[in-house]
């Protein structure tokens, strides 16, 4: 949920869609591995000496990095002697966890990522003439100093530390929510064009891809967001920024203008990402919402959703929940996904150090119904700074949150959470971009810092040196049963809806208010269409028929004490709207069939932003 949650307030609730059981949106569980987080340091052998008088050539600068930075990650460009294969070598490097480009047959060379401290081992190795420092790329910097930030989450995760190497540049980080105010100074980038790159609508009663509500705004901040875009002389210049401030972001807008959604919804925008992965290269997929009815994994249709995704390549972080530790708090999809990073709270005390940081005790924790532990990791998730969209809900909600004269808001939950950790997510893949979700995972989960209290808070320069011994995660794990493994395909004839599949859907270029004049794309999805014939839905050819669903709201918010106790997206119901009279026979989506199945007295169930308060 967003920052506006109840006392014990939950991650964006999505509405179930279908049958009273084909549709339920029922809690997932996230796959924890908390035993395996203890904290590591990221060089675990002495560094290497410089070379000797006579020894293999490599770059003085490389020499002087094994010493003072041993575990900084460099590229270098090692050349072999006249008629030496480069397969040995290009071997060794991988058995240290690094990556071995192609050989390059001009010079007998090949190309290496790897730590500085082996990369001076690597000109040990036989056959090896020199190495030398790629000089033609150099570590990253941002254009603020971190010591300046307004906030303090990214240093209790560490993100600064590395940011010279890494910012998430080039990667894309898909945000399904209630839209991105794209148009915001703080997502520029160095052209001055906005990095909000791509936008798509996928709710059928959304009248623009502006975020009217501001969760989605926020979320995106967090991860992407980067105020050194101010103008010189701009008193906010260089005091907020995201996890990943150079990332690019593909904003899923699967809420109306106010913030409700249905879990149909969000599954649309999940298959938006997974079709449009290659074009805007989509590594990280951030969903801070929950479903409304507690399901187990093996059947919920949004975890199955969520793992096609992440077995097409997609890294997904997901919020954990703020129902504390109540019997049901991890039993939600998607979070109780175990192929899926869940993300728990952190109050970060609003300082600088990591020390005194403590788990929330509202943030969801606990076992899934099928027995996993979730959380996997905790992030910053109370009183979180970041941008705030014109015009949105969220700044009339809570006037005293409201920061920077009127461009920032602040907010907690476990929304805010699973973003600080998306943005953590894609700055590890600029720099390491061959990682595959597991991979992700695995270098995150096995660097974690302990808190105290209990809870394991995430390291991002601890996870960005990780070796491949710590890239392991999510063994042993049984898939959903409606998903395919090998090939990400979401097999509904497994499931209650018999015969369809998970496909391709029908996206076309939006215009008007649909089309963002920041957005580089703009799509919606073509889901609606009554068949003329039959006078039935047509999946085929259509959109979401608006005169079949009646508008939910979340009622009953109120503001007690600058806290959102007593604020619930509860009562929220698509109440006497039915998908009656209509069958899903012989309708598609795209070459699948919904054969004999009936959306009869179904509900759009509950669904919640996860979030805990504006304050």
């Amino acid at each position: 949920m967003s920052s506006i949650a109840a006392e014990h307030p939950r991650p964006l609730r999505l509405s179930p869609a279908g049958t009273s059981r084909s549709f339920l949106a029922a809690g997932v569980c996230l796959l924890a591995l908390l035993s395996l987080v203890a904290t590591r340091p990221f060089a675990t052998s002495a560094p290497a000496a410089p070379a000797a008088a006579g020894a293999t050539p490599v770059t003085p600068r490389l020499a002087a990095l094994s010493q003072s930075d041993p575990g900084k990650r460099v590229e270098v460009i090692a050349r072999l002697a006249p008629g030496v294969p480069a397969d040995v070598a290009r071997g060794w490097v991988r058995a240290q966890g690094g990556h071995a480009g192609e050989p390059i047959g001009l010079i007998n060379a090949f190309s290496a990522r790897l730590d500085a401290r082996d990369a001076m081992r690597l000109a040990t190795q036989p056959g090896v003439r020199a190495v030398s420092l790629n000089g033609a790329t150099k570590p990253q910097s941002v254009d603020f100093k971190p010591n300046q930030l307004e906030t303090a989450y990214n240093q209790s995760v560490n993100t600064p530390q590395v940011w010279n190497r890494a910012t998430g540049k080039g990667v894309g980080v898909a945000v399904i929510d209630t839209g991105v105010a794209g148009g915001l100074v703080d997502f520029r980038g160095p052209a001055g064009r906005s990095r909000v790159v791509a936008s798509a609508v996928v709710h059928p009663d959304a009248t623009t891809a502006e975020d009217f509500y501001g969760h989605g705004t926020h979320v995106a901040g967090l991860i992407a967001g980067d105020s050194s875009r101010r103008p010189e002389g701009d008193p906010l210049r260089g005091r907020y920024a995201g996890t990943a401030p150079h990332a690019n972001v593909i904003s899923i807008k699967a809420s109306d203008d106010h913030g409700d959604a249905s879990i149909l919804d969000v599954i649309r925008g999940v298959e938006f990402a997974v079709e449009h992965k290659d074009e805007f290269n989509i590594r990280v997929l951030n969903l801070s919402l929950e479903s409304m009815e507690p399901e187990s994994y093996r059947t919920d249709p949004l975890a199955a959703a969520v793992e096609a995704a992440w077995f097409r390549g997609i890294v997904v972080v997901v919020a954990a929940g703020n129902r504390g530790s109540d019997p049901d708090a991890v039993h939600y999809a998607p979070g109780n996904d175990p192929y899926v990073i869940s993300v728990g709270a952190v109050n970060d005390q609003r300082t600088k150090q990591v020390g005194d940081d403590v788990r929330e005790d509202w943030s969801s924790r606990g076992t899934t119904q099928d027995g996993y532990a979730k959380p996997e990791l905790y992030a910053p998730g109370r009183r979180l700074v970041s941008t705030l969209a014109p015009g949105s809900d969220f700044a009339s909600l809570c006037e005293k949150c409201v920061r920077g004269d009127g461009q920032y808001i602040q907010a907690g939950g476990t929304s805010m959470s699973a973003p600080v950790v998306a943005g953590v997510a894609a700055a590890l893949l600029e720099d390491h971009p061959t990682w595959t979700p597991d991979q992700v995972k695995g270098a995150l989960v096995n660097n974690l810092r302990e808190l105290p209290g209990g809870g394991h808070e995430v390291d991002a320069l601890a996870a960005y040196n990780a070796p491949a011994q710590e890239q392991i995660s999510n063994q042993r794990l049984e898939p959903s049963d409606l998903v395919d493994p090998a090939s990400g395909e979401v097999q509904w004839d497994k499931s209650r809806w018999s015969k369809s599949r998970w496909s391709k859907s029908r996206w076309s270029a939006a215009t008007g208010t649909l089309s963002p004049t920041w957005a580089g794309a703009s799509y919606v999805c073509d889901c609606e269409v009554i068949d003329p014939e039959t006078g039935e839905v047509d999946l085929t050819k259509s959109r979401w028929s608006k005169t079949l669903m009646t508008k939910s709201r979340w009622s009953q918010s109120q503001l007690d004490r600058s806290r959102w106790s007593k604020s619930r997206w509860s009562k929220s119901r698509w109440s006497k709207s039915r998908w009656s009279k209509s069958r899903w026979s012989k309708s598609r989506w795209s070459k699948s069939r919904w054969s004999k199945s009936r959306w009869s007295k179904s509900r759009w169930s509950k669904s919640r932003w996860s979030v805990h308060s504006l304050q």
